[in-house]
């Protein structure tokens, strides 16, 4: 009987897990602002289902693994105090909030803040990092793995307005990016025992790009200034090397082994044939100049936003401009897919529904109130948004 009972709460909890989409990292599981699951029949309408309460600031992004969500933040005079919380996706309930002192480095500029990097998860772990360098490994209930002070390794590695590149969980690696005008690196991080795998220099310039997998998954996207570099994740070895220059804030994105990058306006580079070192350039785009906010591609079209807060369509294929949608506002957070439909939130809190497939016509806007630079979470339900103060659940039933 009991070897039956087991049995049957296994079956319970796959079940129960399979009625929810991962949204893993920033910009969700595969780095690419999709969702595992599209939510359906989504008219585009939104409504507040539910906000809770955080302890501090932040500009990361919120993380769904099964049916809870995850939350990183920092607080105090001197944002040394970091936090990782685990809210319900039904009722926005706080299940468990873990505390740290952070080792490193907590001054940035006032608009930004130490909880700027997105935390990453492999589905059983949570990988909250900073802009002090600190990287946690939590299991889903909060129990700590292993803790990382990656200033003590490196204390040159920090800028004056604060590190912003999200964690990378690809693999059995966690990857970090840390980029300054000082000392510069990226580290593949064993995500089992937090010992570091493999670690390469990289270029001596602020940046604030996040890594982005390829499509297999076997080699990481690093974005800098001087172009962007794939590196094998087994081994931290570059494969090949775009060497032509590209933005610092906005990140790449790959659908079909094709990379999008804010590089002279936006290029599309895919890997050179015979394992060349030096990547193919599929189109260059030079009026399509995305801002903040990383490009974001769906259905055979790219769209970015520019400086303007104009979102503008392009074709996959070679860049033709399409359409361009005046959303109003500035747009640090990157837009998302929900039900076919873009969302995009600027940094007033406003959260603004587009349909791509009638000329990026505006279907709804939501007020949310409070200042909102961090890129939103799709799951299967709802989308999670946060500010310094709040996460919020809008429904999209």
């Amino acid at each position: 009987m009991p070897s039956r009972t087991l049995q049957l709460l296994c079956v319970l909890s796959l079940l129960n897990s399979s009625l929810f989409a991962d949204w893993r990292g920033f910009r969700g599981s595969a780095n690419n602002g999709l969702p595992e699951e599209t939510v359906k029949n989504w008219d585009g309408e939104q409504e507040i289902a539910w906000q809770s309460d955080l302890p501090g600031r932040g500009l990361s992004s919120p993380i769904i693994v099964g049916d809870r969500i995850f939350v990183t933040c920092s607080s105090g005079s001197l944002q040394d105090r970091l936090h990782v919380l685990c809210f319900s996706s039904k009722d926005g309930n706080k299940i468990w909030q873990r505390d740290f002192w952070a080792t490193g480095r907590t001054v940035t500029n006032p608009t930004t803040c130490v909880a700027a990097p997105s935390p990453a998860s492999d589905g059983k772990h949570i990988f909250a990092f900073y802009s002090s360098n600190d990287l946690v490994c939590l299991d889903l209930d909060g129990n700590l793995k292993w803790f990382r002070g990656l200033t003590y390794d490196c204390p040159n590695v920090s800028n004056s307005l604060g590190m912003a590149s999200s964690a990378l969980s690809v693999g059995d690696k966690v990857v970090v990016l840390l980029e300054t005008d000082d000392e510069s690196f990226a580290a593949g991080i064993d995500a089992k025992t937090g010992e570091t795998s493999w670690r390469i220099d990289r270029p001596e310039r602020a940046n604030w790009t996040s890594p982005a997998p390829s499509s297999d998954g076997k080699h990481v996207l690093m974005q800098s200034s001087k172009g962007v570099s794939a590196v094998d994740v087994a081994t931290g070895e570059e494969v090949w090397n775009y060497a032509d220059g590209a933005a610092t804030q906005p990140s790449p994105v790959v659908v079909d082994d094709v990379a999008y990058i804010a590089s002279h306006g936006l290029t599309a580079i895919r890997p050179g044939k015979s394992n060349t070192s030096v990547p193919e350039i599929v189109w260059q785009a030079s009026n399509i100049n995305p801002a903040v906010a990383s490009p974001i591609a769906y259905d055979g079209n790219v769209y970015v936003i520019n400086s303007s807060g104009v979102m503008v369509a392009v074709t996959q294929k070679d860049g033709e401009r399409l359409w361009q949608s005046r959303l109003q506002g500035k747009f640090s957070a990157s837009p998302v897919m929900a039900g076919g439909k873009l969302v995009a939130l600027n940094q007033d809190g406003t959260s603004i529904v587009v349909d791509p497939a009638n000329k990026g016509d505006i279907i709804s806007r939501l007020e949310l109130n409070e200042t909102m630079l961090g890129t939103p979470a799709v799951g299967s339900d709802g989308i999670y948004f946060r500010s310094d103060n709040h996460l919020f659940k809008v429904s999209v039933d």
